[in-house]
Formats: structure tokens, C-alpha cells, sequence
């Protein structure tokens, strides 16, 4: 694959350029229990296809015998695992982040460490991850941190759950072994609703089934890690049903343009399309769609869809800042303040009820307050446990207020619209990683009985304004 791509940039730069740009991009995560061999997979990954430099192959040829974790041989892992204490150690602690590419993909890895006290480090990896790969050790089986991985994985809405089952070599490339943890793995996975994981047998250490197929394993029909990575279908990781772009900043360069700029954050949109801009509920039209270019000037399309980022320009003159949301006339979400939320707690200082806190949410940021832990999620047994707050690393349902509404999705419709951070106020830490669920039962009701009293409303108006013209009553109010 490299050497075809090396040739096209010798040959004909622009096409090579034109090429990489248009390839889909995956990003995915690798995690799983304590020394399962993640970083080893990545490694093997970018060594296999060709995608480490001479002078970085030789960097880790170095720093292998120096450190000694794999005798003789290269230690890849040495690749993503660049911190001293990482190194020392021979685990991962923080997240790393590799770029590689195919022929027919690029690709966006991230590397994220096992141990439970790094937990808030996977979920900030796996945030923006289409696929998940969670590593086995093929002699310990499912391991504690496994599910509590595979449960953040489930929870965050990871839509293709790959299961390497690794370190094949050291059980003898047995199939009855692979085939234990694999029904192990399946009864967890159905209890946590990951639907159709796929399960692949590997050896990150010796290359057998990562990027070729194994010959040690004539009984494994499937397709190797590479290959099954550049053929995954990805249509089913992006919302483009319902459009939605938070506004994150109004140009205004001189008197004749205004636009506002964001990231799509679902959905499709173009010129002449009905818009409502939420919460103020004011309507327009788009009358320009345009795109920020390299090099150029900016360049005028006639659609776009998420998660492009884009300026929009309407024909009128609407009120609109940052923080609100545009979306189509025709969908419109539902605006509240009150809300049940999903909560992976991630700092050491404990969340609290009634502390308040600071919650960003696509480009918004609002003073909140949690008025209540619900429960805690035990992801051992998947027990639901009462509490009063939220330890580190703890996953629970909270009830969350925020000072002002704002327009929303359930995450499990549209991650953009449904997620959040949690700041602490004074520090301006990052604490937690959110996923609103729904508004809150009481707000929910409040809001049905609004909808059904302003559809009454407007029935009433309208019997007015057909039976009373002569008086020249529009409304109810008009009429009193």
C-alpha cells in the first residue's frame, strides 16, 4: 500500500493530494485490561503496513534493548507508549493519538491505558471513536477492567465493537480457547446491549492475523484486523437525518455579511432550506452555504453535511449568537433545562449535589447544579446501587438543572447535541463526561401540557380570525 502511495507522490503530487483527501476516515480505540498488549497491536498495525519512518524504526530498536521488555526483540509498543514513566513501567497511562493510512482509508488511533485509575482517559478516547477494539489476553479471559471498558464503550454509543483476542501464541493457537472466551465475552456483551461484536484471534507480538493471515490459525475463517478495519461500513456512524449545527461564532468581517459559523453536528443542509434558530424560535432561509478553504478564498457550496465545518448566511436580519442552535423548520428538537443524565465522573474530588458547576455542551456554557444522584452503576454486575455522590471513575444516572434551556438530543440520537463536560467553577478542571438521556419526567410533562394548550391555542385563534372578522379579532387576546 505505502509503496504505491510513495510512487503517486513521485509521479503526480496533486493526484496523490486529491486522493488523501477524499478517503473516509475511521477513528477508533484499542482498550481493555492491564497489559493485554494494546500498544503491541498498534504497533504491529503500523509496522506491518509499512507505516514507521527508518529513523523511528531505529529510535525503537534502541530504546527496546535499553528497556528489555521483549529480550531480543523489537518492543513496538515502544511506538504509542512515549512517556518516560510509560516506558519504565511497560504500561499506558495517558491517551496516544497515531495517523495512519490505506489505499482506501485514513485512520485516527488512539491507544488508551488500562488500569482503573486511568478509566477517565479511556472514555475521553473513546469520546470520538467510530469502533472500539478491546483486547483480550487469551490466557486470563474477561478481566474486570474488559467490562468496564466494553460498559463506557456501549454507554459513549460505539456502534462496531471489535474483539481481539490476543496473545494466541502463548495458548498454542487454540480454537477451544478462543471459542471459551468468546461465548464468555457474548453473555456480558447482550447484558450491556452491544449488539453483533465481531471476534478476531491475533498475536500482536508475532503479526499472526493483524495485518496478514495467520497460517498458525487455519481454523479462523474470518478476515484479518487490517482488512476488516478498511472494509467496515461507517454510513450508520454519522446522524444525517436531522440537521443540527451549534453556532460557535458570528462573522461579521463588514456591513454587507453576516454568517454563522459552526460544525455540522448532524444532518444535511442547503441553499434555500427553511431554518429555525433555537431557543428564540425566530425562521429564515439559507441563502449562502460556504466553506473555509487552504490557501484560497472561501469557497461558496451548495450543500453540506456533518461534520463539515460551515458558514451559513440567511435572508434575514435574525438575532442569532453563540451558544444557539440552527436546525431545519420541518425538525425541530425539544428545548429544556432539566434533564437525566448518564455521568462518568473522571477527578478525584467527588461530584456533589447541589455544587455548582459549569457544563459545556457543543458551544454552550451554563452555570448547573446536579439536584440528585439517581444510582451508580456497578459494571461488575451491572447493579444498579444507591448514592449520594460520585466517586472517581464511578458511572451513575443524575439529575441535572442547568440555568438556562437549551435545545437537545438523547445522545443515543445525535452525539453532538446530546453530550456534555462537566468544568469545575473556579478551576476550570474537566470532572466528568455526560450523555443527556432525556429532559426530566417533571419538565417532560410540564413541556407536553405547554405543547397541548398552544395547539389549542392556535385552533382558537384560527375559529376567530374565520368567524369574527368583522370585529377584527385575530387571537384570544383580541377577543377579551
Amino acid at each position: 500500500m505505502a509503496v504505491e502511495q510513495n510512487d503517486l507522490i513521485e509521479s503526480d503530487i496533486e493526484a496523490y493530494l486529491h486522493q488523501h483527501e477524499n478517503k473516509e476516515l475511521l477513528r477508533f480505540i484499542t482498550c481493555g485490561s492491564v497489559d493485554d498488549g494494546k500498544s503491541t497491536l498498534i504497533g504491529r498495525l503500523l509496522h506491518d503496513s509499512k507505516m514507521i519512518f527508518e529513523d523511528q524504526l531505529a529510535a525503537i530498536n534502541k530504546d527496546s534493548k535499553k528497556h528489555g521488555t521483549t529480550g531480543e526483540a523489537i518492543d513496538l509498543a515502544l511506538l504509542v507508549d512515549g512517556l518516560q514513566s510509560e516506558r519504565e513501567q511497560g504500561i499506558t497511562i495517558d491517551v496516544a493519538y497515531r495517523f495512519f493510512a490505506t489505499d482506501r482509508r485514513k485512520f485516527i488511533i488512539a491507544d488508551t491505558p488500562g488500569h482503573e485509575q486511568y478509566t477517565r482517559n479511556m472514555a475521553t478516547g473513546a469520546s470520538t471513536a467510530d469502533l472500539a477494539i478491546i483486547l483480550i489476553d487469551a490466557r486470563h479471559g474477561v478481566q474486570t477492567q474488559t467490562r468496564r471498558h466494553s460498559y463506557i464503550t456501549s454507554l459513549l454509543g460505539i456502534k462496531h465493537i471489535v474483539v481481539a483476542i490476543n496473545k494466541m501464541d502463548l495458548v498454542d493457537f487454540s480454537e477451544q480457547r478462543f471459542n471459551e472466551i468468546k461465548e464468555q465475552y457474548q453473555v456480558f456483551a447482550k447484558e450491556i446491549g452491544i449488539v453483533n461484536p465481531v471476534f478476531i484471534p491475533v498475536s500482536a507480538l508475532t503479526g499472526d492475523n493483524v495485518v496478514n493471515a495467520s497460517e498458525n490459525m487455519p481454523w479462523n475463517t474470518g478476515v484479518p484486523l487490517m482488512e476488516l478495519l478498511d472494509t467496515i461500513p461507517l454510513e450508520d456512524t454519522v446522524n444525517l437525518e436531522n440537521f443540527r449545527l451549534p453556532v460557535q461564532y458570528v462573522n461579521r468581517p463588514h456591513l454587507d455579511f453576516r454568517g454563522f459559523c459552526g460544525t455540522i453536528a448532524a444532518g444535511t443542509i442547503k441553499a434555500g432550506d427553511a431554518v429555525t434558530v433555537l431557543p428564540s424560535n425566530k425562521t429564515s432561509i439559507v441563502k449562502q452555504l460556504i466553506q473555509p478553504t487552504i490557501g484560497e478564498e472561501n469557497m461558496e457550496i451548495g450543500e453540506a453535511f456533518a461534520p463539515m465545518a460551515v458558514t451559513l448566511t440567511l435572508e434575514d436580519e435574525v438575532d442569532i449568537s453563540r451558544g444557539d442552535m440552527i436546525v431545519k423548520s420541518d425538525d425541530i428538537p425539544d428545548v429544556a433545562n432539566q434533564f437525566d443524565v448518564t455521568l462518568v465522573w473522571m477527578n478525584e474530588k467527588p461530584m456533589q449535589v447541589g455544587v455548582e458547576y459549569l457544563i459545556k455542551r457543543a458551544s454552550n456554557l451554563i452555570p448547573s447544579q446536579f439536584k440528585a444522584v439517581d444510582y451508580k452503576i456497578d459494571v461488575n454486575t451491572l447493579e444498579k446501587l444507591s448514592a449520594d455522590e460520585l466517586q472517581l471513575n464511578e458511572i451513575g444516572r443524575c439529575q441535572l438543572s442547568l440555568n438556562q434551556t437549551i435545545a437537545f438530543d438523547a445522545y443515543s440520537d445525535i452525539k453532538g447535541t446530546g453530550s456534555f463536560i462537566v468544568i469545575d467553577k473556579y478551576t476550570h478542571a474537566t470532572l466528568a463526561a455526560g450523555m443527556i438521556l432525556q429532559a426530566s419526567t417533571t419538565q417532560a410533562s410540564q413541556q407536553t401540557a405547554t405543547c397541548q394548550y398552544s395547539a389549542f391555542e392556535k385552533d382558537m385563534n384560527a375559529l376567530i380570525r374565520q368567524h369574527f372578522p368583522e370585529w377584527g379579532c385575530r387571537s384570544i387576546e383580541d377577543l377579551l
